[in-house]
């Protein structure tokens, strides 16, 4: 079973035991997260998908580790204009360990629950 989730902007695609790079959480190492912005669950044919997120979904993890990346160079420069700045980027990140995934049901699009409401 896996699951796709958003934390920090980004969207991860996750299964149990999956070790992941995310953006820097506040918390301390060995901690346990759980991320509730589910957008989709599934093995499979048997694929659960929110709209915009899947109701009761969550993914639960354990912090391993907090760190920073490789130091990246950024560098602008604007040629004939005697402008140069130079410097250094190292992003911060938080490395999880995905630990259970708990898929609920998928929410029903409003219409199709309308035409549901409306055959009974």
């Amino acid at each position: 079973m896996y699951a796709v989730f958003k934390t920090g902007g980004k969207q991860y695609r996750a299964a149990k035991g999956d070790t992941l790079q995310i953006e820097r959480l506040p918390v301390a190492e060995g901690d346990k997260v759980s991320f509730d912005e589910v957008l989709m669950v599934g093995e499979g044919a048997d694929i659960k998908i929110g709209t915009p997120l899947v109701s009761g979904g969550k993914v639960e993890a354990k912090v391993i580790e907090l760190g920073k990346t490789k130091k990246v160079d950024v560098i602008k420069f604007k040629r004939r204009k005697n402008y140069l700045r130079m410097g250094t980027h190292r992003q911060q990140y938080t490395l999880v360990e995905i630990t259970g995934i708990k898929g609920g049901a998928a929410k029903k699009a409003a219409k199709k629950v309308a035409a549901e409401d409306a055959e009974a």
